[in-house]
């Protein structure tokens, strides 16, 4: 499994905005899904945001109309603009990558190391 990297997480007030970089080395992007899960402390990990081969994107309930997903096929690079950011927000997002759009965990075998997204009221 080839490698992947996120950037961009920080500490930013409620109402901020953050984007989040996904880096992937070694291949396209463009073959696989990928996507973006968060994980609280105390609390599972939840998928946040997918992408399909074909741009197809899907959300959880909590980030539509805040959140964007996006890829850059050229640049190996996956994106999630947060805005309008809230507390509840706060967790390690994590970059995955995996065969369908899913939200699913289960449904992702390669993921990255996280980066930390703190929102504070």
């Amino acid at each position: 499994q080839v490698p992947l990297v996120e950037s961009g997480g920080g500490s930013v007030q409620a109402g901020g905005a953050l984007r989040l970089s996904c880096v992937v080395s070694g291949y396209t992007t463009s073959s696989r899904c990928m996507a973006w899960f968060r994980q609280a402390p105390g609390k599972e990990r939840e998928g946040v945001a997918v992408i399909g081969r074909d741009g197809t994107t899907s959300y959880t309930d909590s980030v539509k109309g805040r959140f964007t997903i996006s890829r850059d096929n050229a640049a190996n690079t996956m994106y999630l603009e947060m805005n309008s950011l809230k507390p509840e927000d706060t967790g390690m997002y994590y970059c995955a990558e995996g065969g369908f759009v899913s939200l699913r965990r289960v449904d992702f075998s390669n993921w990255g190391q996280g980066t930390q997204v703190t929102v504070s009221s």
